[in-house]
């Protein structure tokens, strides 16, 4: 089943997160799995915030299953560049002199998403 969520848009899963075809949390496993196998040639992602993840899929599956505080991306695994800060997660730009820099505030964008999440 994983690379049939992997390869599929977020129209796609959001429609089947709603239909309750999938969970959120089997969708992370799927995307998980994915990176898993092949960041180690592609060297997309500088860091990982597996616990956070789940979390957050968690708590989108409790909202899926009482059908509020939906939004679009409600479920969906994203990948946040790491020119944006997340509070709590280091933010280093690709940069070893920010190296350590755990952000205490979320940027706006980021902020953006989570009160999104939260209506």
């Amino acid at each position: 089943m994983s690379g049939e969520l992997t390869g599929q848009t977020i129209v796609e899963l959001h429609r089947r997160l709603r239909r309750k075809e999938v969970s959120a949390v089997e969708l992370l496993d799927a995307h998980e799995a994915r990176i898993d196998a092949v960041d180690g040639n592609v060297k997309a992602f500088l860091r990982r915030t597996p616990e956070l993840a789940r979390k957050q899929a968690q708590e989108a599956d409790r909202r899926l299953a009482a059908g509020t505080g939906l939004h679009p991306l409600t479920g969906i695994p994203m990948a946040i560049k790491d020119v944006f800060c997340t509070e709590g997660v280091e933010t280093t730009a690709g940069s070893r002199i920010l190296s350590g820099f755990i952000s205490p505030y979320d940027a706006t964008v980021i902020a953006h998403q989570v009160s999104q999440e939260n209506k």
